[in-house]
């Protein structure tokens, strides 16, 4: 039994796979209990309360697990988890997988529009979730979503008070006897590795968030490989200051060093000096990030009030690794700067610790799992040769097979020979190695962000007094790209950039949602077919920024 919507492998690909032993039989739960038993005493997960040894997290999360089968969560259910870089994030995401359950992984800042679509698409019927996050208070946010989805019956708050409405996920923990009658009611839950066991939402250029359904097999040949082209081992201490509900830093970043038998740092500030101190003070050797974060940290004049030479290696994607960039984090830290490719689908490529300068600053390496291929295609499906620009596609065990329940919408996105279309222009040399050459995906890359612009259009278009909106991304020397809106108002209308950001607050849409520069503007650029056009649009914001 697998789930409804999901789309499964091909009978003789998962046999092949199975065969080959590229698929491992293993689930999350598994690799969790492995580094248990390897290293029980071994500090695993330090945050900004608690420092746990691998057995203490397999403690607590066999107890939430426990507890989560007596709410009568079943195998296959979905549940919404929408935590902070905390230890409870972990601990909950695998007390789920222990029970067969699906966690649909929500970042932090996803607000009530992005929050109902989720639910509603992947029949969410339970939430975990943040009571308070810095300055959100989340029991607004969850009362607005639970009268959108009755069919959520259980939410558990993360770090919560008291509220007889809702559970609380410390007295959840806390609430459970484990002895050889529960220990075993658990192992009976183990679920098959070939079933879903994950869904991450992702950005695309048909609007809201699309969902990824991952099985055990898939998703964990991604890690097992991104952990060993990383290099990482038991002796690795990983950094995870972006958002955990990332595919980047949650597959390559805690996933992969719990496979490893490495140790997690969970931090939720990502300022200069913060950053500064937590690698020295914990002794951080890698760190999984995007590259605005790498900038944010070398550019700033801090860098000299502490010792980081314990940092060897720094492993990005979610955004462009300039030359300029690279270089002088090599200079400053001197450290291995890893560039990287991927997606919550599955693709991931790397540069490895032996990879010359050269090759780090023109490519995002090679696919890091071996039985996976690459290549490229023209507009015609036709492969193309080495160092040929053409649409990056990709097939193999760690890729998925479609996106949740959107069979029109996966009809589009693979060839007949099942290559997933990443929608990215790419070349391949003839060692293996890729370099992105540019999108053909309407997607804003904002710090590790996928920002859908039709979304955001939709979203503005929605004002009665917007007659046209364009949305695009503008070059940022920290954040890589932000969200600039072209704006044509109605004859007549008078809009304000507070009057747009106003109005998608009432729609209850998240801040990555709101353009942090508008353009208005009298007549829209055309095309010579009558179609907007954006690049023209792209150009002037250039100008605009450089003067």
């Amino acid at each position: 039994m697998n789930l409804e919507g999901f789309t499964p492998y091909k009978k003789e690909d998962a046999e092949k796979y199975n065969r080959l032993r590229w698929w491992a039989g293993l689930t999350f739960g598994d690799i969790l209990d492995k580094a248990a038993a390897v290293y029980p005493d071994k500090e695993a997960l330090v945050d900004d309360r608690h420092r746990l040894t691998y057995a203490q997290v397999r403690d607590k999360t066999d107890r939430l697990a426990l507890s989560l089968m007596d709410l009568g969560i079943q195998p296959l259910d979905s549940v919404l988890l929408q935590l902070a870089n905390w230890h409870e994030f972990i601990v909950a995401y695998f007390a789920l997988q222990k029970i067969g359950a699906i966690p649909v992984i929500l970042i932090a800042r996803y607000r009530q529009y992005e929050i109902n679509h989720l639910a509603q698409l992947s029949g969410a019927i339970g939430w975990i979730v943040a009571e308070k996050f810095h300055k959100t208070n989340f029991l607004p946010v969850i009362e607005d979503v639970l009268k959108e989805n009755p069919q959520i019956k259980h939410t558990v708050l993360g770090r919560g008070g008291s509220h007889e409405q809702y559970l609380n996920l410390d007295a959840m923990i806390a609430g459970v006897d484990l002895n050889e009658k529960t220990c075993l009611r658990l192992a009976q839950r183990r679920p098959d590795p070939m079933r879903v066991a994950h869904m991450g939402p992702t950005g695309g250029t048909t609007g809201l968030p699309k969902i990824a359904p991952r099985t055990h097999n898939d998703f964990l040949c991604k890690v097992e490989y991104s952990a060993r082209a990383s290099e990482l081992s038991h002796e690795t201490t990983c950094l995870i200051a972006a958002p955990a509900a990332h595919d980047l830093p949650f597959a390559n970043g805690i996933c992969a060093t719990i496979f490893a038998f490495g140790k997690l740092v969970m931090m939720n500030r990502t300022d200069p000096q913060s950053l500064c101190k937590i690698i020295q003070e914990e002794q951080v050797n890698t760190v999984v990030w995007v590259p605005t974060l790498t900038s944010r940290l070398i550019n700033d004049k801090c860098l000299d009030d502490y010792d980081l030479g314990c940092l060897k290696k720094i492993h990005t994607g979610g955004g462009v690794s300039t030359p300029d960039l690279i270089h002088a984090t090599v200079n400053k830290l001197g450290c291995t700067y890893m560039s990287g490719y991927g997606g919550t689908e599955g693709m991931q490529t790397l540069t490895r610790t032996e990879c010359d300068l050269d090759s780090v600053c023109r490519t995002v390496g090679k696919p890091t799992c071996p039985y996976d291929t690459y290549k490229v295609i023209d507009a015609l499906g036709n492969d193309l040769p080495p160092n040929t620009q053409g649409e990056l596609v990709v097939k193999g065990p760690s890729v998925f097979t479609g996106y949740y329940n959107m069979p029109e919408e996966n009809a589009k996105v693979f060839t007949a020979d099942g290559f997933f279309r990443t929608g990215d222009l790419a070349m391949i040399d003839a060692s293996g190695y890729i370099a992105l050459t540019g999108r053909m995906k309407d997607i804003i890359k904002r710090g590790g962000e996928s920002i859908n612009a039709p979304e955001i259009e939709k979203l503005i278009n929605s004002h009665p007094d917007v007659d046209m909106a364009a949305v695009i991304g503008m070059p940022d020397p920290d954040m890589g790209e932000k969200v600039c809106a072209y704006i044509q108002p109605k004859p007549g209308a008078k809009l304000t950039f507070d009057l747009i950001i106003a109005h998608l607050k009432d729609l209850k849409a998240s801040v990555l949602q709101y353009p942090e520069r508008i353009e208005f503007v009298d007549q829209m650029p055309l095309t010579h077919t009558g179609k907007l056009n954006k690049q023209a649009l792209r150009e002037e914001i250039v100008m605009k920024l450089e003067k």
